[in-house]
């Protein structure tokens, strides 16, 4: 391929609800580029971008994946990434080392739930975005909706640089405003026919053409005086006008399209060529110590990797985006996460599943190489003496929780290195050992999602998993003051076991008053594991128990608040103060007091009215406003607490307080109820009381396990 250097690259992520049309845009942007003679579709599995087995399968893109095109003088590298919300975690890297984001609207939909959340990942990064409303051909398409939803929620920075004459089935014709030119499309699509405007569109176009002017001018003041003087500006003069705009976001040019007849993509593709920022353009990247980065040739190499796949004959395959300076094939760098010392023995860029070797890369394009072993997503890579290191990669929180284990027990070791490799390629997934539960615990963003990975755990590394509801972590507590006590004895001939102890318990809280009536020779205040906090007082007076037996004592009870007496939960905030106790010269020992002090601790705590907590989360609901009372029923049933409604557009936002126990696969109940449209978050809010019926329940289904035991 033809060789470009750093001024004539430009990076673009395609990115859009699920059914928007990205991959069907990106397979005719490679059409009409002229890298492929035959343009694929979802329906026969031949797209160069839905490559995978697993997405030929489905018919949707379950990965982001990188191409380019020739257009005239530059090299546009395009990354097509899922549409839906449970696969974010392959867009977010794919926003960190584009240049502009071209945000794909369906015309039928308009903005939606989908495309909401897309633009929350976008909007913070402050890339220059381009919207592309697609689909103008379906016959339920609606141009000036889809726009005025756009202006909604996105802001007057929308501006339509193109409008289409008619729309559904009979869409053909296209008036570009930057170019005051009608395009005209046979059925078949492709190049198109320049005519002028029609009379009868010449006012509405003259208008649209005005404001597109004005939005040009007012991001310069050379060009504002320009304006000012002639009443007009050059076409020469529009683009620099909105590449300035487009790099300050107060411009976001709006395209229309039929991606699948072929229709407008040129013209999208020749605005990205003459007016899209490229990355030698784009403001210098931050690095972690607050310095800069700027992306040119001229500066040292440094890479920023963004992607992490593993093919079962070729290994790890990690994609990087160039940064700074030039990596030619052969060169050592640096991780600068890690420290390891890598060697780029090959390079190539990506087409789909196709590697094409090259000699070099150069600041701004994106590339691969093979068999990085000590490099992970999102890790820094620099040549030596450069020590720049980038911020990370932040991806989406998990909102699916599932317990995972081998059908085959002896495969509990294959699926633990199956799993981390799985993660190594998707961050967004998560492992956990939960401890007082015993179960290990994946977190993925959904039902798609985790079916992603147990597509990967069959196919790819041949094993069988289980998956489950994780136990819910409750917690024990107290609510009153109580004393007991319990002597320990054994005697089996020769020396015994002696040891008893006296103690009292109370609720414990931050800030609270030293205990009264009790003498305090020690105290200790540790942070528990599982949380909360144990304070414990030694108020032993008069020597009953000698200062070697209170670590055994101490011992016993955190024993049992591991497993606390209700239903085996960890127990925590509670305040035990040891006073009173004997011993014997002869038969007391370590183990006597810990059992002592276990038993003492048992007793009073089921006398201390005691309290079982659950876990309460803060849920965010994203739902269309017509769904939105079923979804607030079905919260109801739910334990929850409403905390509030926000409304932006059509969509509405359900703030709620769920304890976790009623939020099982709720991600896949609530895609059920809203048709697919609906999306939530969640996050650990606080520990609250069960209520009483509840907690009867737990505890009673608790001691019916133990006697099966």
């Amino acid at each position: 391929m033809k060789s470009y250097d750093e001024k004539h690259i430009k990076n673009v992520v395609l990115l859009g609800s699920h059914g928007s049309g990205k991959s069907t845009l990106a397979e005719t942007m490679l059409f009409e580029a002229g890298l492929i003679t035959r343009r694929g579709r979802i329906e026969e599995g031949n797209l160069v971008s839905d490559h995978t087995e697993l997405e030929r399968e489905r018919g949707y893109s379950t990965q982001s994946s990188c191409m380019h095109t020739e257009w005239r003088n530059y090299k546009i590298n395009v990354i097509d990434t899922p549409g839906l919300d449970e696969l974010s975690g392959e867009t977010v890297p794919a926003i960190r080392v584009a240049d502009t984001c071209l945000l794909v609207l369906n015309a039928r939909n308009g903005v939606e739930v989908g495309t909401e959340l897309v633009w929350e990942q976008v909007a913070p990064t402050e890339r220059p975005v381009i919207l592309a409303v697609n689909q103008l051909d379906h016959p339920a398409s609606d141009f000036d909706t889809t726009v005025a939803e756009a202006r909604k929620h996105f802001g007057d920075a929308v501006t339509v640089m193109q409008y289409p004459l008619e729309q559904g089935e009979g869409f053909h014709r296209i008036i570009d405003l930057l170019k005051m030119t009608m395009y005209v499309f046979k059925d078949e699509g492709g190049k198109p026919d320049k005519q002028p405007i029609p009379e009868s569109e010449q006012e509405t176009a003259n208008a649209l053409h005005k404001v597109l002017v004005e939005k040009a001018a007012e991001n310069d003041e050379r060009l504002m005086e320009q304006y000012f003087e002639k009443g007009e500006l050059d076409e020469d003069e529009m683009r620099e006008g909105l590449r300035m705009g487009m790099m300050r976001r107060t411009c976001f040019p709006v395209f229309c399209l039929s991606a699948l007849r072929n229709m407008g993509s040129g013209r999208l593709m020749g605005f990205i060529d003459n007016v899209a920022p490229g990355a030698t353009e784009m403001p210098a990247a931050s690095t972690r110590d607050g310095g800069e980065l700027p992306c040119s040739g001229d500066g040292p190499t440094v890479l920023l990797t963004f992607k992490t796949t593993t093919e079962f004959h070729t290994g790890r395959i990690t994609l990087f985006k160039v940064m700074s300076g030039e990596l030619r094939s052969g060169m050592e760098l640096t991780n600068a996460n890690t420290g390891t010392v890598e060697r780029f023995n090959q390079l190539f860029i990506m087409e789909g599943k196709e590697r094409k070797p090259v000699e070099r890369l150069v600041a701004g394009d994106i590339g691969g190489a093979l068999k990085l072993k000590g490099t992970g997503t999102g890790h820094t890579l620099h040549a030596r003496g450069a020590e720049v290191i980038l911020p990370g990669l932040a991806f989406p929180e998990p909102r699916l929780y599932r317990t995972v284990r081998a059908v085959d027990a002896k495969q509990e070791e294959k699926l633990h290195a199956a799993l981390l490799e799985i993660q190594q390629e998707d961050p967004s997934v998560t492992l956990r050992y939960v401890r007082d539960t015993g179960e290990q615990v994946i977190g993925t963003l959904g039902e798609v999602h985790l079916g992603v990975v147990e597509w990967k755990l069959s196919k790819q590394f041949k094993v069988d998993a289980e998956f489950g509801s994780p136990r819910v972590p409750y917690r024990e507590t107290i609510r009153r003051p109580a004393a007991a006590m319990y002597r320990h004895k054994k005697q089996t001939g020769g020396s015994g076991q002696f040891g008893e102890v006296h103690l009292k318990i109370e609720p414990w809280h931050e800030g609270m008053a030293e205990p009264t009536g009790l003498s305090v020779r020690g105290k200790e205040v540790l942070d528990l594991p599982t949380g909360g906090k144990l304070a414990f007082y030694n108020c032993i007076t008069g020597g009953v128990i000698d200062n070697r037996f209170m670590p055994s004592i101490l011992k016993g009870v955190m024993e049992k608040m591991e497993k606390g007496p209700l239903t085996g939960s960890p127990a925590r905030d509670i305040r035990v103060m040891v006073h009173d106790g004997k011993m014997h010269p002869v038969d007391s020992n370590d183990i006597s007091f810990r059992i002592a002090g276990l038993m003492a601790f048992k007793d009073a705590f089921t006398q201390a009215n005691p309290q079982l907590m659950e876990p309460i989360q803060e849920v965010e609901i994203r739902v269309p406003e017509e769904l939105m009372g079923d979804v607030m029923t079905d919260l109801q049933t739910r334990r929850s607490i409403i905390m509030g409604i926000e409304g932006t557009g059509r969509i509405q936002v359900i703030k709620a307080q769920v304890p976790v126990a009623e939020l099982d696969r709720y991600s896949t109940h609530l895609r059920s109820l809203t048709q697919g449209r609906g999306l939530h978050t969640e996050r650990f809010l606080e520990y609250r009381p069960v209520p009483v019926e509840l907690q009867q329940k737990l505890v009673h289904g608790h001691r019916q396990e133990e006697v099966a035991a």
